[in-house]
């Protein structure tokens, strides 16, 4: 009878252990996104792919950034979750020259760091998840071309220095290339104030003639509400606006016709997959976290994973809206 309580224990004990070992995750493990601008619905919709993936994984994920661009503020989240020895990063660059130093730093602290949105591709991180900038450029580029019938003058709002827009600017740039009475104007750095882009919108509005703007390309979320609202108030002629992302503003433009189209993004998607891409590393980490696996063809990741992109205008915009919807 001693035997077989002995036994019986020790059955419960083994049972005990293997599902104790069948428990993969927990709330201790904390993952990082790091972004700015994290007052956009853009990354809203990041914010919840990240937090979906968490919960799903039961893990912790934190959110931390400054709500307007400043990457001075994220270098200091950033410097601050790598010092909390989390098991993961995910941030968005806004400014290479100040994050990557900082990426390379915690790579070499043992910190798992992976880029999304923004990439910064001379670092250290691991892998890019996020949107081929390129490639969407060229796709809003051939959309303003078509537009256009190959002939006008653009303006671009952006965000020089950031590796995305500059990415976005050449990709227009390339689709212009075949058409060369199409001429850029003027590249509107916006980054300390997207407002500065319904005033610089309302003066290129006057000018006319041979300086006649014929479109308006925002290469980020936050310009693209500021320049339809210029030009709708200006009542003149139609106007060729290209906007970046989506939110509810956006949308509607696009159904009042303010806007033609605007290229969107998978932010949530870039969000969700990275933290459980981030889980994988942790729970089954490389030998040398800090090699350059980019030329490696036996590498166990990929050096870039493309979320993708579309292109929203009037004939789909119902689609999108409805898709949305169901989220």
């Amino acid at each position: 009878m001693k035997a077989m309580n002995r036994f019986a224990l020790a059955t419960v004990a083994l049972a005990v252990a293997v599902i104790s070992g069948c428990e993969r995750h927990s709330t201790k493990e904390v993952y990082y996104l790091v972004t700015t601008n994290a007052a956009l619905p853009y990354w809203h919709s990041a914010i919840a792919g990240f937090k979906n993936a968490a919960a799903q994984y039961k893990v912790t994920a934190r959110v931390v950034g400054p709500d307007g661009y400043d990457p001075q503020a994220e270098l200091a989240e950033f410097q601050k979750a790598v010092a909390a020895k989390p098991a993961g990063i995910l941030i968005s660059v806004a400014d290479v020259s100040v994050l990557q130093p900082e990426i390379d730093t915690a790579i070499g602290a043992g910190v798992p760091v992976l880029t999304i949105d923004s990439d910064a591709a001379g670092s250290r991180r691991l892998f890019f998840i996020g949107t081929n900038n390129l490639e969407a450029g060229r796709l809003g580029g051939r959309r303003v071309v078509e537009k256009l019938g190959g002939r006008g003058n653009v303006v671009f709002f952006t965000i020089p220095g950031q590796p995305n827009t500059d990415e976005r600017l050449k990709g227009f740039k390339d689709a212009f290339a075949g058409s060369p009475d199409i001429k850029i104007a003027d590249v509107v750095d916006v980054k300390s104030d997207p407002r500065a882009a319904f005033d610089r919108t309302q003066e290129f509005l006057a000018l006319t003639g041979a300086k006649k703007i014929d479109a308006y390309i925002c290469l980020e979320s936050a310009s693209g509400k500021m320049v339809a609202d210029a030009v709708k108030r200006a009542k003149g002629e139609k106007i060729e606006v290209m906007a970046w992302d989506v939110n509810q503003d956006t949308l509607d433009g696009i159904k009042d016709g303010t806007i033609d189209a605007t290229v969107v993004q998978k932010p949530y998607t870039m969000a969700y997959y990275g933290l459980k891409c981030l889980d994988e590393i942790f729970h089954d980490p490389p030998q040398q976290l800090g090699k350059d696996y980019s030329s490696d063809p036996f590498a166990p990741y990929p050096v870039f994973i493309d979320t993708g992109t579309s292109l929203v205008d009037k004939n789909s915009v119902d689609l999108y809206i409805a898709a949305a919807s169901r989220q």
